[in-house]
């Protein structure tokens, strides 16, 4: 797979691009490894003072970016409501085929074949943690539990 520049983001900043960059992340799934789990997207906000919830916002673009062959598509399919690897891997492909027909014709529109593919990737490769609080942080009967 062909190493992507942050540039490739769509909305990312100059200043977003040299703050990561000064953190040793040069492209997009240098990132996404960066920002997988909600930790790791804690310590580099801290350290690049860009949000934690734009750098997730970061890691699902990037994450799309990973699903090969779809990279033309992503505005369009992210304008059909499919924003991260999440929505993706629940997606019925024949639906989300005939919608992009709908929306940019059958000669622009990739095959059936491949966006069924897109959505087999979504579901082996889908791996960012999405920030939940543990039950023992947010349940009473679970905070007065005790741990061995």
């Amino acid at each position: 797979m062909a190493m992507k520049t942050l540039e490739y983001l769509p909305g990312i900043a100059a200043d977003e691009c040299r703050r990561i960059r000064e953190r040793g992340i040069m492209h997009t799934n240098q990132l996404l490894h960066a920002c997988t789990l909600h930790y790791d997207r804690d310590r580099l906000s801290r350290k690049t003072g860009i949000s934690t919830e734009r750098l997730l916002y970061f890691a699902h673009e990037c994450a799309l970016l990973e699903i090969s062959g779809m990279e033309r598509f992503i505005a369009v399919v992210r304008r059909l409501g499919v924003s991260d690897l999440k929505i993706l891997k629940k997606a019925d492909p024949a639906e989300l085929f005939r919608t992009m027909v709908e929306v940019i014709g059958l000669a622009g529109a990739p095959t059936l074949s491949m966006v069924q593919y897109w959505v087999s990737q979504a579901r082996t490769c889908d791996m960012i943690e999405e920030y939940e609080p543990a039950a023992s942080e947010t349940s009473p009967s679970l905070l007065s539990m005790r741990v061995r």
